[in-house]
């Protein structure tokens, strides 16, 4: 199965369309670099807040950033722990 890909890959190639930086685009939105820098390494997930400032930034709604996120995360769980998560769970009869 095919992980999504995680947020920051989509915000990468943004920045680098609209040629800003990482730096740029933390003080624009009002957050530390730090924490763009992790979103694009993939190391941090894109919080409500985070999708907020961004859906502003980019002209795009919130829910659209929190929805990669979403994808992401559950391909991420479905690849590591569907298999045991399944064996485990009785459906309702």
């Amino acid at each position: 199965m095919r992980v999504p890909s995680h947020p920051g890959r989509l915000l990468r190639l943004e920045l680098e369309a609209r040629k800003l930086s990482a730096n740029r685009l933390a003080l624009d939105i009002g957050v530390p670099s730090g924490r763009i820098t992790e979103i694009l390494s993939g190391k941090r997930g894109v919080s409500a807040d985070t999708a907020i400032r961004l859906g502003l930034y980019f002209g795009n709604p919130p829910q659209f950033w929190l929805d990669l996120q979403a994808n992401h995360d559950l391909g991420v769980a479905l690849k590591d722990r569907g298999k045991q998560i399944a064996a485990r769970v009785r459906p309702a009869a």
